[in-house]
């Protein structure tokens, strides 16, 4: 079970029910919502460096190539950061020696993002966020569940979730020990000049809905002394019918 049930009894649904109502913007914070014990075997695929590929967008364009890149000036780029995209794995009968305890991990991040996709957690975000949840009519629901992470030469400038139709951004925190001086936090611009910054902490989750005031957000620049540290999320998004 990926879910830590003690989160998702249907009185702390109640609660995050009302706390998602009363603030602004519209969201809810909840540690240890997963089984820790399953994301663990999940990121020890994600701290190996291969299965990594850069992601880069500008204002203007998403998924920018290296060209389309030089060509765009620093203050038009919001996003550079990568997105984990495990090749296709080969087995010893295909006469590659495959690291089985790896395999096993992969394995295990593949298992949780489609777990996120799945019918029993976008029940619970119906329930929470009171909206029906699913992806009957979403195209490609496998590209709204994605790992990612960030260096110190990485960001995420501030910007808006708010695609029509998308009801729930979530995002989930997988980095043990962090610093607090490492920088990394999500800052919601919040109302009234007020911003609400929220520490990257591991199994520490994050529901929001993207539409309510003050959702446009972005990430603090990990500090340059942690050039060997990265900061890893999931990031899942969620449409209604």
């Amino acid at each position: 079970m990926w879910l830590n049930d003690e989160q998702v009894t249907d009185f702390a649904i109640g609660t995050y029910q009302k706390s998602l109502l009363n603030s602004c913007p519209n969201h809810i914070v909840i540690d240890n919502l997963f089984n820790e014990t399953k994301l663990d075997d999940a990121m020890r695929s994600l701290r190996q460096p291969h299965n990594w590929q850069t992601q880069r967008h500008t204002y203007s364009a998403l998924y920018v190539d290296n060209t389309q890149w030089g060509k765009t000036s620093d203050d038009q780029r919001f996003v550079q950061r990568d997105v984990w995209r495990p090749k296709a794995r080969c087995s010893i009968h295909d006469g590659f020696d495959t690291d089985i305890s790896t395999d096993v991990h992969s394995r295990a991040a593949d298992d949780f993002q489609s777990f996120l996709r799945g019918d029993k957690f976008m029940s619970i975000l119906s329930r929470i966020f009171n909206v029906t949840i699913t992806d009957m009519n979403v195209a490609d629901p496998e590209i709204n569940t994605n790992y990612f992470r960030l260096s110190a030469a990485d960001f995420v400038e501030q910007h808006a979730d708010d695609s029509p139709g998308r009801e729930v951004c979530m995002l989930l925190y997988l980095n043990k020990e962090w610093n607090e001086n490492a920088g990394g936090e999500l800052v919601f611009i919040g109302k009234h000049n007020d911003p609400i910054s929220i520490a990257p902490l591991y199994n520490r989750c994050v529901l929001f809905d993207p539409s309510s005031k003050g959702s446009e957000h972005w990430v603090k620049k990990l500090n340059a002394e942690k050039a060997d540290q990265y900061r890893y999320n999931v990031t899942s998004w969620y449409w209604s019918e």
